[in-house]
């Protein structure tokens, strides 16, 4: 992403602090470290059929997306197959991170070098790019992400922060 998203305020208005009353809104840098520095994220899909599926996986934040593996046939692959959307969050609800967005699988060389390369030290794995060539990597583009830190209250309110990725012209809500 060549620059940080613009931050707003979630919704519903009167649940949080206006940003004229808070501290300032999160830096996207605040997404991006959580993101790079996690070591178990949660994936959301959703089937074919609308039952919603939710486990935890291993990944890693590169170009401003989330990349992790899977195998082909599990139940993650086959909802993103029929369904590209996904929310992926963190595991702590005081440092929280999540984002919505749509996924891709990747295919092409040169991706799966980067994510093995990134992959293969931080959990201490040796993917190869050849096992990952025929498919269960996928990319989570965040189209709208949400943050917030503290445990307490009022820096829950004080400090959620919303971005928006997705053309603001687009039907999306």
């Amino acid at each position: 992403m060549s620059r940080a998203p613009q931050a707003s305020r979630p919704e519903p208005s009167g649940y949080f602090k206006p940003a004229d009353e808070a501290p300032e809104l999160l830096p996207w840098s605040h997404v991006t470290e959580r993101m790079r520095s996690a070591r178990n994220y949660w994936v959301a899909t959703c089937g074919p059929q609308g039952r919603p599926h939710s486990m935890p996986v291993w990944g890693v934040w590169l170009e401003d997306a989330f990349f992790f593996s899977t195998g082909p046939t599990t139940r993650k692959a086959r909802n993103l197959d029929s369904n590209p959307r996904a929310v992926v969050h963190l595991e702590s609800g005081a440092e929280l991170v999540v984002l919505e967005g749509r996924t891709r699988e990747i295919r092409d060389a040169a991706t799966i070098e980067r994510f093995v390369a990134a992959y293969n030290p931080k959990y201490g794995w040796d993917f190869t790019v050849a096992q990952l060539e025929t498919g269960g990597l996928f990319q989570v583009t965040p189209e709208r992400v949400f943050a917030w830190c503290g445990d307490e209250g009022d820096a829950f309110a004080a400090t959620a922060t919303r971005w928006v990725l997705t053309d603001p012209s687009s039907n999306e809500r």
